[in-house]
C-alpha cells in the first residue's frame, strides 16, 4: 500500500498521545489534531485514507454531520469511531453513515491494539476499494484488464 497515513482527531490530548504511539510503532504515518477545520483540509486534500475520530471531538458540529460531511469530501475515506458510550441507536446511525469501525475509548493496551487492528484493516479496505473502481490494473504491464478478471 502507497499510503500508510491515518489521521487521529480528538480532544483529549492523553488518548491523542497513546493511539500515536501504538500507531507510530506499528509502522503507520500518525497524524494528530485538536481541529475541526484540519480534519477536513486533510480529507479534501484526500492526504489521509483513515481517520480515527473521537465522538466528543468538537461540540461545535453534531458528529452525524461530520462524518456525512467527510464522506462526501472523499468517498473511499474510513472513519473509525472512538466512544465513551455505546448506545444501540446511536451505533445504528454512525454504521448507516458509513462509519468503518466503532469502538469505545480505550482503557488498557489491549483497547490500544484493537483500534491499531481496525486501522490496518481500514487501510487494506480503502485499498481494495480504490484497486476496484481503477480501470487499469496498478501494474504497467498489464493494460485494459477487464474488471473482475485477475492477469495470471
Amino acid at each position: 500500500m502507497k499510503n500508510q497515513s491515518i489521521l487521529v482527531a480528538d480532544k483529549d490530548t492523553a488518548f491523542l498521545r497513546d493511539i500515536s504511539c501504538s500507531l507510530t510503532g506499528a509502522g503507520y504515518e500518525v497524524e494528530t489534531t485538536t481541529s475541526t477545520v484540519h480534519v477536513i483540509s486533510n480529507i479534501l486534500k484526500k492526504k489521509t485514507p483513515v481517520v480515527l475520530l473521537g465522538s466528543d471531538f468538537d461540540n461545535n458540529i453534531d458528529l452525524l454531520d461530520l462524518v456525512r460531511l467527510l464522506k462526501k469530501c472523499n468517498q473511499h475515506l474510513a472513519v473509525i469511531l472512538v466512544s465513551d458510550e455505546a448506545s444501540l441507536p446511536g451505533v445504528q446511525k454512525i454504521r448507516e453513515e458509513g462509519v468503518f469501525y466503532y469502538a469505545m475509548r480505550p482503557v488498557d493496551a489491549e483497547d490500544l491494539d484493537e483500534l491499531k487492528l481496525a486501522a490496518m484493516c481500514a487501510l487494506k479496505s480503502v485499498e481494495q476499494d480504490l484497486q476496484q473502481n481503477r480501470p487499469f490494473d496498478s501494474n504497467p504491464l498489464v493494460h485494459n484488464i477487464i474488471k473482475g478478471v485477475q492477469p495470471c
